[in-house]
């Protein structure tokens, strides 16, 4: 078996670009200090100062060590903002090959006193790594931390100086009551809740795209608690769930005898609504008939119950929301294009809990609180909490169902623990296991070729979808999106950006 990987990972700091400079008082620095007294395969550094500054350090470092030496350059509103600099390195581990089986070690002593906080964090909660420190007096030495530190306190680290940046641009209230039920710190989170902020208050269409789970009838009811129509009903109505023979029935009424079994008439959805807001889940699982009825009670803002002649005027606000991805449906002819811009006049895309960096702590925290505070009335309830290893399996699992499957865990998790604290195991039986398939080499390697198959527009799909996904998650800094490709150099990144027309 190969032996596992050293990495050193450490921010620079001051005293070693000094020590680069040859400046004196300086030594030679903590990170040098390391590297000449350890041994490791790799060494990740990362710096929020200039990059010609540290650049010149890696350079002058090089010139000590033969290990590869990986430079990631980190934008930081401030040296001490701890949910940035926990974003940065994490994402970089993660995408480190093979991190798991690495020997990882994290060094304390460069850089900033949020930054080695941010190491000692990572180390006890995230990632087994071993934490160093180094002095000229004491040379280098494991750091030990007399204190397990929880993973609950994570929280913490997010909180942002900046958090109401979304509101600022906006022009919102400080806070928005009907909004409270969302949980969210995260900045994708932000942005999402001031858009549906601003449209609230206005009776256009709202569609809302999202995986399932992410809570699209949640940000729905906030939009209308939000709005004028507040005191007014909200209908919501599974558009999935109805059966296509009461379609009709069920959203415009009928009146009596209009069918069999129609012993009396029947107020519809859009009825019930009058001068509220109807929620229309699923909207995508309508069938055609259906939509083109649905398209003209919008045109003409009036429904005709099921065996009636006269309509009935209405005034109702429509939101609908969809797990598909409904511009794709009307390229397909699955759904209608009329009816898909008259719904998607104000968009909203929630995003999946994989990526909302940062809420997911704030969401078991929310969540748990919730379950306990239903569950007090049962015989010889005892209030639960998380050990730190069952959070660190929940920080962990990506979570495809989104905050639907998050809830149903933590569920499943507090009945199967008798004890106040949930361990570990309850939370891995709580867990759904799925069953592991290269669903996407599937697609890709076994297409029909029979009767043609067109090569080089696959690998041109593929090349645009990571380039896209690189250069976002790196804010289009092409250094770093480079990196994340394996390219030897950011110019071999600006080639494929210009042969794949790719827009920055």
């Amino acid at each position: 078996m190969a032996e596992s990987q050293r990495i050193l990972l450490s921010w620079i700091g001051k005293t070693d670009l000094n020590a680069a400079e040859n400046i004196e008082a300086a030594g030679i620095g903590p990170i040098a200090q390391a590297v000449l007294q350890r041994s490791f395969d790799q060494i990740y550094l990362f710096s929020s100062y200039p990059d010609n500054e540290a650049r010149g350090f890696i350079d002058w470092l090089g010139q000590h060590t033969g290990s590869a030496i990986q430079y990631h350059p980190v934008v930081l509103s401030s040296p001490t903002h701890f949910g940035e600099i926990y974003q940065a390195v994490s994402h970089c581990i993660e995408n480190i090959p093979a991190y798991q089986d690495a020997k990882l070690t994290f060094h304390l002593s460069p850089g900033t006193p949020a930054m080695a906080a941010v190491w000692i964090i990572l180390a006890k909660t995230r990632f087994a790594a071993e934490l160093i420190e180094s002095s000229k007096e004491n040379g280098v030495k494991t750091a030990t931390v007399p204190f397990e530190l929880s993973a609950e306190y994570i929280p913490d680290l997010y909180k942002r100086a900046d958090a109401d940046i979304a509101r600022l641009s906006a022009g919102l209230p400080d806070e928005a009551p009907a909004f409270s039920a969302i949980v969210h710190q995260s900045d994708v989170m932000k942005r999402v809740v001031a858009k549906a902020h601003r449209v609230a208050p206005r009776s256009v269409p709202v569609l809302i795209e999202g995986d399932s789970g992410t809570g699209k009838e949640l940000l729905a009811r906030a939009i209308h608690n939000t709005s004028p129509r507040r005191d007014k009903p909200f209908i919501a109505v599974n558009c999935g769930a109805i059966s296509p023979e009461l379609v009709e029935s069920e959203f415009f009424g009928h009146e009596k005898g209009a069918f069999t079994g129609a012993a009396g008439s029947r107020h519809g959805h859009f009825e019930t609504a009058d001068n509220g807001t109807l929620f229309l889940d699923e909207i995508g699982e309508l069938p055609l008939a259906m939509q083109v009825k649905l398209l003209r009670v919008l045109q003409e803002g009036e429904v005709v119950r099921v065996g009636a002649s006269r309509p009935v005027k209405l005034n109702v606000r429509i939101i609908a929301a969809t797990h598909r991805v409904l511009i794709d449906d009307v390229a397909a002819g699955r759904f209608r294009e009329d009816l898909f811009y008259r719904l998607a006049v104000a968009i909203i895309k929630l995003p999946a809990l994989k990526d909302r960096a940062g809420d997911l702590n704030l969401l078991i925290d929310s969540l748990l609180d919730r379950i306990n505070k239903e569950s007090v009335a049962e015989p010889a309830w005892v209030n639960k909490k998380l050990s730190v290893s069952a959070r660190n399996v929940l920080l962990n699992h990506d979570w495809p169902g989104n905050i639907r499957e998050l809830a149903n865990t933590l569920t499943r998790a507090v009945l199967w623990s008798e004890a106040e604290f949930i361990g570990q195991q309850d939370i891995e039986d709580a867990l759904l296991k799925r069953r592991q398939t290269d669903a996407a080499a599937e697609t890709i390697l076994h297409q029909p070729i029979e009767r043609g198959f067109d090569l080089q527009a696959v690998i041109s799909e593929v090349a645009e979808h990571y380039l896209h996904r690189a250069l976002k998650l790196t804010g289009n800094n092409k250094t770093r999106a480079a990196e994340l490709l394996k390219f030897s150099n950011y110019q071999t990144l600006n080639n494929w950006i210009k042969k794949y027309n790719i827009r920055l």
